[in-house]
């Protein structure tokens, strides 16, 4: 499998990687990020060199099979609320003590004389912290699917065969940006990852939602900086890897301390900052060289 990832397209790079990797005929479209304005694709599908219907740009519509689960499997929507509920409780509580956690990390990190070693131990606490509620929220996850077996369900399984189909007849699997949870949801409900063919192209939240670990940052937000969070994992389509949409504008990149921080507490993944015009080709699975990344010191 080809995994190609590609900086936010508000300035659309997407058409010159399709023609550089001589895709034609159908590709599989993903929007479902852009929630209520899935349908809205006739550009991206332009992009693909096609107009809507045309040249087998297909939506997977994966949005609106969550929503027609939600309406015809009442039982199964009652346990996604739960599920949603039970996850946004842990959400909780691991930021909280995510807060005080990384508090400790750059009150160290600023004490004068402090060994590396005593920073390294700090950070290691936030690494289990992680680790554990990712744990935790593939465990909730988990037992939600054990007991609510999405494809004994009818309404469930009949929209995985269609995606399947579609698929397996695409010369591609497009994901576009939006709402990364909504896209993670989506892509797993209907077992996207299963279906794949040979070649992914994704970007911004798309790209994100391709990975073993999807995590949240935004140290420019409105209320002050945030610490980046384990919001849970990804297809797994990309493996040992944080990607960071749109980092410029979202990470402090000048504060050389923080990002140390950052590139330590996920090692040995690589913390990759995705900006607009860059493109990353991943043939099965091995990660190309060159590629910028957040560096430790």
């Amino acid at each position: 499998m080809r995994v190609v990832l590609l900086g936010p397209q508000r300035r659309p790079t997407l058409d010159g990687v399709v023609r550089s990797l001589g895709l034609t005929g159908s590709f599989a479209v993903v929007t479902a990020g852009w929630q209520e304005r899935e349908p809205d694709d006739g550009e991206l599908v332009s992009l693909l060199g096609g107009s809507a219907g045309h040249h087998g740009a297909v939506n997977l519509g994966l949005y609106r099979r969550g929503m027609d689960v939600a309406e015809r499997d009442p039982v199964f929507a009652a346990g996604w609320d739960e599920l949603r509920r039970t996850l946004a409780g842990l959400q909780e509580v691991y930021l909280l003590r995510l807060d005080y956690a990384l508090r400790a990390v750059y009150a160290v990190q600023r004490r004068p004389g402090v060994s590396e070693e005593a920073v390294s131990e700090a950070i290691a606490a936030v690494r289990e912290l992680d680790e554990a509620h990712l744990r935790q929220v593939n465990g909730a996850r988990g037992e939600f699917y054990a007991r609510l077996v999405p494809h004994e369900r009818p309404v469930i399984a009949a929209h995985r065969d269609e995606v399947a189909r579609i698929l397996a007849g695409a010369s591609a699997l497009v994901i576009a940006g939006g709402h990364v949870g909504v896209l993670a949801d989506v892509m797993h409900l209907f077992n996207v990852a299963a279906f794949v063919g040979s070649t992914v192209i994704a970007w911004s939240a798309g790209a994100m939602a391709l990975a073993d670990r999807i995590v949240l940052f935004h140290d420019r937000a409105p209320q002050g900086p945030g610490h980046p969070e384990v919001y849970g994992s990804g297809l797994s389509l990309v493996r040992d890897v944080v990607l960071l949409p749109h980092a410029k504008a979202r990470l402090l990149l000048d504060d050389a301390p923080r990002m140390a921080v950052l590139a330590q507490r996920f090692a040995p993944a690589r913390c990759v900052p995705l900006e607009a015009g860059n493109r990353i080709d991943i043939p099965d699975g091995v990660w190309p060289a060159g590629v910028r990344v957040i560096e430790a010191a």
